[in-house]
């Protein structure tokens, strides 16, 4: 019986990490800003993950602990190479024309080069909270951090992010009239 139950929890556990491939790539893209890197780190958290299965306790804290690992592979990168990678943050807008297209695109890459811009580990912060949407705890969890240092962090880098997008608006004359959407 007990045989069976494990069987059935590893089967479930295979689902969950194949489920989560594309939410870790946009992490692991989101942290890096570059596809193949991205998608190594991906490949080593899912060896890690499958390989050590027989840690995971409790199912529902299975995302976390593979978002855990994750972020466990760039800091293991980032010792390695000595160097820092920058970062995307996708940000949805409204507009369906051409001109909002463009529009769009231009307002995104500003976005996306403001949010390469903030230090790691903000970067790390805003991307788990306003792009993925987890929650403060689960990111504490996840970069193994207190939750007031969550909180501090993702507070100085929303503000960090505000005065670098504000610095680039005389560069946004075009793009002003389209409207964000806070992605939770």
């Amino acid at each position: 019986m007990l045989k069976k139950l494990f069987i059935s929890q590893r089967g479930e556990f295979k689902h969950l990490v194949c489920n989560s491939r594309e939410r870790l790539y946009r992490m692991a893209y989101a942290w890096t800003h570059d596809p193949y890197l991205a998608d190594d780190l991906v490949q080593q958290t899912i060896c890690k993950a499958l390989g050590n299965h027989k840690q995971i306790r409790d199912m529902s804290a299975a995302q976390s602990w593979l978002f855990r690992i994750l972020a466990n592979c760039l800091t293991d990168y980032h010792r390695a190479k000595r160097d820092f990678v920058t970062d995307e943050e996708l940000v949805e807008v409204e507009g369906k024309t051409p001109q909002r297209i463009a529009q769009k695109q231009q307002l995104v890459d500003k976005v996306r080069k403001g949010v390469s811009e903030l230090p790691l580990a903000q970067r790390q912060v805003v991307t788990l909270v306003d792009l993925e949407g987890f929650a403060y705890n689960a990111v504490s969890q996840i970069l193994e951090i207190p939750v007031g240092t969550v909180m501090s962090r993702l507070c100085r880098g929303r503000q960090a992010l505000r005065e670098i997008l504000i610095e680039m608006k005389p560069n946004l004359n075009a793009a002003q009239s389209i409207k964000l959407k806070r992605i939770k």
